[in-house]
């Protein structure tokens, strides 16, 4: 059965706010990583993430609050893996936020707008686009699996470490 674009579109949308949920729920255990590698309290690490207003900026006090002198390697490693892990697929995160959506008008696929300037030396390039054809749809469901295994690897080293949960 041949999916009409309203359908494929539909599922793209589907996809992308499975993705914004599990990339939202996954980067909120930073909290956690933050209450007990700082020692404070869970209330205190919910204003310090809310106050970094990005991911990026979130996962660098995580890995140098990990990072600091007499940190154990059994404490560090495992935390410094999760927020690697994470990071990773912040790219791919950013890409399906960070755009417009349009339409094919040719194979009825929708399409992504990148909405970002690359400045080259001569000149500038605008609204990079992507075909949204089965491969990427597939790309989106494989990061929202590996955000789903991260959050559970997550949760496990919380509690293993004993951090407010």
């Amino acid at each position: 059965m041949t999916e009409t674009f309203e359908t494929r579109f539909d599922r793209l949308i589907l996809l992308v706010g499975r993705l914004n949920y599990m990339w939202t729920n996954t980067e909120s255990l930073l909290i956690h990583l933050i209450a007990g590698l700082s020692g404070t309290s869970k209330d205190v690490a919910v204003i310090i993430f809310l106050t970094l207003n990005t991911t990026r900026a979130r996962l660098d006090l995580v890995e140098r609050l990990a990072k600091m002198d007499g940190r154990p390697a059994t404490e560090r490693d495992p935390i410094l893996d999760h927020t690697h892990r994470l990071a990773r697929l912040s790219a791919i995160r950013n890409r399906y936020n960070h755009c417009i959506y349009s339409f094919d008008p040719e194979s009825g696929n929708p399409k992504t707008i990148l909405m970002r300037i690359a400045d080259r030396k001569n000149d500038i390039k605008l609204g990079r686009e992507d075909t949204m054809d089965d491969a990427a749809m597939q790309e989106i469901e494989a990061v929202v699996d590996q955000l789903s295994t991260i959050n559970r690897d997550i949760w496990q080293l919380i509690r293993q470490l004993g951090y407010p949960a």
